[in-house]
């Protein structure tokens, strides 16, 4: 999960939709407006699912409503409801619709509020609150990863794609052990994870670079 950045302005099929006027349907938005909408989205994610970061592509996703349409009716056509999540069945936006009943802003929103703040995960690929927290926020952190199952199925799926940046992570840290305070290890330790900022998981992939979860 990481910061998105949200365009303000609404893709224009969702402007014309009302709520008690209109239902989102199979039809609704129609599917030239679920395309602009999808192209915002892909804008502002990347390709990448707004809670697990795993990748996204067609037959794997959804558009989501953060807020559940059957609890918040009136957030089905607000542009600021909207994210794209993968569809996997145990995990994120299909996860969060069959929880239950929570109170909407215990969960973290991504467009408004930087996940860094509340989440760390470790090498294993687990993901956990951050050390320090409020009562409160930790209470948030926790609740936003049991209502995304984000600490369940996907663990095995980040831990395989870490790997290979756990060497890597091994690397600087002999690095910064010889070199000390020679600042061209930093320098290519930056560009590692600056490299690495569009991929799948690259939250992970930073705080297991960045040693985070020690």
């Amino acid at each position: 999960m990481r910061r998105l950045d949200r365009q303000n302005e609404s893709p224009a099929g969702l402007m014309r939709y009302r709520h008690g006027q209109n239902t989102w349907s199979a039809t609704c938005p129609t599917p030239q407006e679920r395309r602009d909408i999808w192209q915002s989205l892909e804008f502002m994610q990347r390709g990448r699912c707004a809670y697990c970061e795993g990748a996204m592509g067609d037959g794997n996703r959804h558009i989501e409503h953060f807020r559940q349409r059957r609890n918040y009716p009136r957030g089905t056509f607000d542009w600021s409801n909207l994210f794209g999540s993968c569809n996997r069945a145990e995990t994120c936006g299909r996860a969060k619709d069959q929880c239950g009943i929570y109170p909407p802003e215990v969960l973290i929103k991504p467009d408004i509020e930087d996940p860094d703040t509340f989440l760390v995960f470790t090498p294993l690929g687990n993901v956990k609150p951050r050390a320090g927290l409020s009562a409160q926020d930790h209470l948030r952190a926790s609740e936003t990863i049991r209502i995304l199952v984000l600490d369940g199925a996907l663990n095995q799926i980040r831990r395989a794609v870490l790997c290979g940046y756990i060497q890597t992570m091994d690397y600087f840290v002999e690095c910064a052990e010889v070199y000390g305070d020679d600042d061209s290890w930093v320098e290519e330790l930056e560009r590692e994870v600056r490299n690495t900022a569009d991929l799948p998981y690259a939250t992970a992939i930073r705080h297991v670079l960045t040693r985070q979860s020690e």
